[in-house]
């Protein structure tokens, strides 16, 4: 069974309002010190809204990193003082103007635990009503609406590429499943 690694010393290298990079020293299983850096965040809440008729609102936006139109759930960081709960209500009526009759906790998952401490919870929200999106003023957010099988779709053709969006729907894929 691998070894628990001892943590000897943490410090934060930078600090803003998104995340923390971190360096840690640790004991390595031969005794000797080693140096951990990674990134910390207070968590992301992943949305899969669903409306009425059982269309699925997806999001469509640029993501700078890779200077690409990237297909995915509405989703957000969890500001400080919020719950995941809180947060995810927020960031479905920011991005897709959506209202929530009803949010179910679907799981947690962590997406990149080698180098990112980044807990992100997923909730299916069963849509209300819908009005004018408010996004922050950073995004520039259009709506696409599909069916559960024409996710299956998208994914297969690499349409949807983002590696959140694609755990968060196998976390909530067998809902449609009737």
């Amino acid at each position: 069974m691998p070894k628990h690694l001892k943590k000897l010393t943490e410090e934060v290298l930078h600090e803003n309002p998104w995340w923390k990079y971190k360096h840690d020293t640790y004991e390595m299983p031969n005794g000797k010190p080693g140096d951990y850096f990674y990134g910390e965040t207070n968590g992301v809440v992943i949305v899969v809204p669903v409306l009425e008729d059982e269309r699925i609102v997806l999001t469509l936006q640029h993501r700078y990193l890779v200077d690409k139109q990237s297909i995915e759930f509405p989703a957000g960081g969890i500001r400080i003082g919020m719950t995941p709960a809180e947060a995810a209500q927020l960031e479905l009526l920011e991005e897709t103007g959506c209202v929530p009759r009803e949010m179910v906790k679907m799981g947690t998952f962590e997406p990149a635990n080698g180098f990112v401490k980044d807990m992100c919870h997923v909730y299916l929200a069963h849509v209300a009503s819908q009005g004018p999106q408010h996004p922050d003023e950073s995004e520039e957010i259009e709506l696409m609406y599909r069916r559960p099988e024409e996710i299956d779709d998208m994914i297969r053709k690499n349409e949807i590429w983002d590696g959140e969006t694609m755990a968060t729907w196998a976390l909530v894929h067998h809902y449609f499943l009737h």
